[in-house]
């Protein structure tokens, strides 16, 4: 019953981008409470100002935000635009790869979208890459494979053992020649988990889109008047992210 509504051209890419808001509410406040080391599953949702327990009219996303004008209910405060943010791009994650991809195949390139998303984010926001988040993103590959979505099992083993080995490679050759490190370890973890899930195929064109994007970052940092020096820091997960998930949607899952 499920898999037939699926493949409609308009319930499926409406109903995944309303999942796919839900699963951004909760990696939002993933990404606003892990790194400061508190819990999203334990308790109910609070204001992260004043700590009161909001009610489930708080908690519709993109709604609540938009219709409590951006502010806490109970003391006013601000509520973080990178809640509406993080809900917005994870609906558009969902409605995207069902428009395109009608099926399975775009639910499993929404779900590696999601996964990526609060990756992307924390790296962007706190140079982290937590390395539950990527053995998740590792998982949701074990299970599209074991799904029977392409690209087949070898491919993606071969991608994940070329994806970490890469990486790695260059983080150890810039330590030797530079003295201190280039890249954080979970950058090399993640491009392994993406291998995984797009097989080795794809990795030449995540890692060229991600360079051209840190390139592009680079210099639009120095025509706002920052310097760049080789100890300038770029969040390589973030831009991994925002270049493997358009490589899924147009070429290796469909």
């Amino acid at each position: 019953m499920f898999a037939p509504l699926l493949y409609h051209p308009v319930f499926a890419p409406l109903a995944v981008a309303i999942l796919g808001a839900i699963f951004g509410s909760f990696s939002a406040a993933l990404v606003a409470r892990w790194h400061e080391d508190r819990s999203v599953l334990a308790g109910r949702s609070q204001c992260d100002s004043c700590g009161v327990t909001l009610k489930p009219r708080h908690l519709v996303p993109v709604l609540s935000f938009i219709m409590l004008r951006g502010k806490c209910a109970m003391c006013g405060k601000p509520i973080s635009r990178d809640t509406l943010w993080i809900e917005l791009i994870a609906a558009a994650i969902g409605a995207m790869a069902l428009a395109v991809h009608p099926g399975f195949s775009g639910l499993a390139i929404a779900i590696f979208g999601w996964l990526l998303l609060p990756l992307a984010w924390l790296d962007w926001r706190h140079f982290w890459l937590p390395h539950p988040l990527t053995a998740a993103l590792a998982t949701g590959a074990l299970v599209a494979a074991f799904a029977g979505l392409p690209p087949t099992p070898i491919d993606r083993a071969i991608g994940c053992v070329a994806g970490f080995a890469m990486l790695w490679l260059v983080a150890a050759a810039f330590k030797r020649l530079r003295g201190h490190d280039g890249l954080g370890g979970g950058d090399p973890l993640m491009f392994g988990a993406i291998g995984l899930w797009l097989g080795w195929q794809a990795l030449p064109m995540v890692l060229l889109l991600a360079s051209g994007l840190g390139l592009l970052a680079a210099l639009i940092m120095q025509a706002r008047g920052r310097a760049i020096s080789s100890a300038t820091r770029f969040p390589l997960g973030t831009l991994l992210a925002i270049a493997a998930w358009p490589v899924a949607l147009l070429y290796p899952l469909a």
